[in-house]
């Protein structure tokens, strides 16, 4: 073999060192604890994620980075209202709208029939939350309601979004609807200027499972992002989880609209959907679902099962990238 001098050498680092390398794009478990349905909102430097319950009303964590984050002690949410027995507190999100923060989750109605959405506010991002006294959405006949999502329009309107949950009515299954007899549709509801209450307008519904879903849609989470050619000038993903949270087709995927907010959005299909699935495109994720994303579509954080059990659900972060053309996202 012929000796290598030192020029050539030093001109072959260089080389290699010019090679641009991909940037990870998902990052985690950055929380290794049991940490479900998480959500997230970035407030002067500090970011601020909550969960389902997990053996407090409603868990939280936060992080100078994104990427280093410390469960902090306590709940963040102050009793779910005297609407609630405080039972099975699920998928909070938080806003800020003005100088004020407010939560939205679900929980079982006293009965223990069904759950409903509430709303709480709070002074500081970290709580504690003040739960509002009446649910602000139930509709108990069709399922009651679940995952809640706040968002801000263009405009300054405020929505709600969620889940009419229609599997826990039955049809089999470990989630229900296994044989497909419910809709578990996702609703839009405008809000007040303080996105406490209503505005007094009915929910409309924006999309709803298909067969190639499996038995539910669910854990919405909306942004919009500029787009020249869509209506307003506004184009909006919605992520939405599939098939069912405690088996391995759970996923996360989307749909988009360029006619506003309130659609009609056409789902994504593949080869750019779904956008995470067990396995693909990262072959530590299993299950991953429960995507919430940052109000400038550039952060996320999800779930995904440790060891292949929905018994520990851990958080992990990630970085999207929007083909705002193509209406396709990467994760």
């Amino acid at each position: 073999m012929a000796p290598v001098s030192f020029a050539s050498f030093l001109l072959l680092a260089l080389q290699v060192a010019a090679i641009p390398m991909s940037k990870r794009a998902i990052d985690g478990p950055v929380i290794q604890s049991n940490f479900p349905d998480p959500s997230f909102i970035e407030v002067d430097g500090t970011y601020y994620a909550f969960g389902t319950n997990n053996g407090v009303m409603i868990p939280w964590a936060t992080s100078p980075d994104f990427n280093t984050w410390t469960v902090q002690e306590g709940s963040a949410l102050d009793g779910a209202g005297t609407w609630s027995n405080g039972v099975d507190v699920w998928a909070p999100d938080v806003v800020q709208i003005g100088s004020t923060f407010v939560m939205y989750y679900s929980a079982q109605v006293n009965d223990g029939s069904t759950h409903c959405v509430g709303v709480a506010s709070a002074s500081s991002p970290g709580g504690p939350y003040e739960p509002q006294v009446s649910a602000l959405a139930c509709p108990a006949s069709q399922g009651g309601a679940i995952d809640a999502n706040g968002f801000q329009d263009s405009d300054g309107t405020n929505y709600l979004l969620y889940k009419i949950d229609g599997n826990s009515l039955g049809g089999g299954g470990s989630c229900g609807n296994a044989d497909g007899s419910h809709t578990t549709p996702i609703m839009l509801q405008k809000m007040s200027a303080d996105g406490i209450s209503t505005d007094g307008s009915a929910p409309v519904q924006i999309l709803d499972r298909s067969d190639a879903d499996g038995p539910l849609i669910e854990a919405p989470s909306l942004v919009r992002v500029e787009d020249s050619s869509s209506s307003g000038g506004w184009l909006y993903f919605l992520f939405f989880s599939s098939n069912c949270y405690n088996t391995p087709d759970y996923d996360i995927s989307y749909a988009y609209s360029t006619a506003g907010v309130g659609g009609p959005y056409t789902k994504a299909q593949a080869p750019v959907a779904p956008l995470l699935q067990t396995g693909t495109p990262y072959s530590q994720l299993y299950a991953p679902g429960g995507l919430s994303v940052t109000s400038t579509g550039t952060q996320v954080v999800f779930m995904a099962d440790e060891a292949q059990t929905a018994d520990t659900r851990q958080m992990y972060t990630g970085s999207l990238n929007i083909d705002v053309a193509g209406r396709s996202i990467s994760l």
